[in-house]
């Protein structure tokens, strides 16, 4: 059940914590920075503006400071940008040695704060829809709850303000706030320095338990181990890609996940779950791919399939016949 709706108020915010946090994130990332004119491979970090607002949580797992944020050209309050590829989430803090991050506040690219091209009901670039919001939320405590490595959820709330789009609805945005290890996805090694992402990849060792020499297969292996826990347990995570992993290797964005236990409403999507597993197989492969791109490793095919296989995924399964389809067409 939602939580009862508490009304925040900028008073009712620890304001001081927030400035503390902010103020840690921008002397940590300025330290790491250097002038983006003389140096190539240097940390890229936008400082967007956003107003706060007043808000109402709908879920909510511990107590922690609160970012009620909306991007907002005019605003005075700050949220980091550390890759457009976010799409619509932003770094808006630190806790413990841990990043807070927020969702749902906006687009992190554009001079827009949300564009809408109508091409989907309420679906709004920069926007999280509140139902979307919850399901990330629910998901994501169950994914964590078995062990995967994750986002760790923190809120859902929903801000005061509406939205008036283009089908004439008014859509009251909700934000997902959760932390994280690492605030970089995979997918973001274009906008980080080399040194970035080699620290990362270098605490991979302490997941090392079979003495992988290449690190591309420490990431293989925790990938596939995650996959073989969530088709164990009923899970489709149903968008397995460089987006929604972190290079701590955390597992991201549930927000059209279901399970068992979850889902989906609609029963049109439900009979199409079965048919989906197989897919996520080879969006972990795509991923290991990348891995090994990024990090300059040659990729030994067979050891991977072989690592799959070790997890029950055999890719043989899947393997066409080329000599039996030209047979056909002769």
């Amino acid at each position: 059940m939602d939580e009862n709706p508490v009304l925040l108020t900028e008073n009712a915010i620890n304001i001081k914590k927030q400035t503390l946090s902010r103020l840690s994130v921008r002397r940590n990332w300025r330290r790491k920075s250097m002038d983006s004119r003389t140096n190539q491979s240097n940390f890229i970090m936008i400082v967007v503006k956003a107003d706060l607002c007043e808000c109402s949580v709908v879920r909510k797992h511990g107590d922690f400071s609160i970012y009620p944020f909306l991007r907002s050209r005019d605003g005075d309050k700050e949220m980091y940008c550390i890759s457009p590829l976010h799409g619509r989430s932003f770094v808006v803090g630190e806790r413990d040695g841990r990043y807070i991050v927020s969702k749902g506040n906006g687009l992190s690219y554009t001079a827009s704060s949300f564009l809408n091209t109508q091409e989907s009901g309420n679906d709004t670039w920069g926007l999280l829809l509140r139902e979307d919001a919850v399901r990330d939320f629910i998901m994501g405590q169950e994914i964590e709850a078995l062990g995967i490595k994750t986002n760790h959820m923190e809120y859902v709330f929903e801000l005061d303000v509406e939205l008036a789009i283009p089908n004439g609805h008014k859509i009251r945005p909700c934000i997902l706030q959760y932390d994280v290890a690492c605030p970089y996805r995979i997918c973001d090694a274009a906008f980080m320095a080399q040194e970035q992402i080699q620290c990362e990849v270098e605490k991979w060792e302490q997941m090392n338990d079979r003495g992988f020499k290449n690190s591309h297969m420490i990431a293989a292996h925790v990938l596939i181990r995650n996959l073989r826990i969530l088709h164990d347990h009923g899970i489709l995570h149903n968008a397995i890609h460089e987006q929604n992993y972190t290079w701590a290797l955390e597992l991201l964005d549930f927000e059209l996940a279901c399970s068992p236990a979850n889902p989906y409403a609609k029963e049109d999507y439900r009979r199409h779950v079965k048919s989906l597993f197989p897919r996520e197989v080879i969006q972990t492969y795509v991923i290991i791919n990348y891995i090994a791109g990024v990090l300059r490793e040659k990729i030994d095919y067979a050891d991977v399939d072989a690592l799959f296989a070790d997890y029950g995924f055999n890719l043989e399964k899947y393997s066409i016949n080329l000599k039996q389809c030209q047979l056909q067409y002769q």
